[in-house]
């Protein structure tokens, strides 16, 4: 298809690029939400997509988050760290702490970057695309 391109490589999200004007990519919304959902359905599973979705909506409706990329990355990375919250009993000794240890931290640092980026953007009501963005990871 002329005026589109798939980016791939090891930084970069593969998903379409559509020709906006004066040689510009950017990437297409109905693409990137494709490769979301697919990340969504394919590393959560049930219990985890629901404590995703509640914590999406309070996000959204508590907070005023804006229904965004940066919205799905920091719920995900607050779903993994309670899913790393359930392996604590389990963490042992030597390696396995340290790898729990540094894992949370990792995933720490995630959190705090993404809700710093949505308390850029966030907005005095909540967003009426949130309900969508709910909706749409919900069906």
């Amino acid at each position: 298809m002329k005026g589109t391109r798939r980016e791939t490589g090891p930084n970069k999200r593969p998903f379409r690029m559509v020709y906006c004007g004066q040689g510009n990519m950017i990437p297409d919304e109905s693409s990137l939400q494709k490769e979301l959902k697919e990340k969504f359905l394919r590393e959560l599973p049930a219990s985890e997509k629901i404590f995703f979705l509640k914590t999406a909506r309070e996000a959204i409706t508590s907070r005023g988050y804006p229904a965004c990329e940066d919205l799905f990355y920091y719920c995900y990375f607050l779903t993994l760290k309670e899913r790393m919250q359930g392996f604590r009993d389990h963490r042992g000794e030597g390696f396995m702490r340290f790898l729990m240890v540094e894992g949370t931290k990792r995933i720490d640092d995630e959190i705090r970057l993404y809700a710093e980026r949505l308390e850029r953007k966030k907005k005095p009501q909540p967003d009426v695309m949130g309900l969508r963005f709910i909706e749409f990871f919900s069906q």
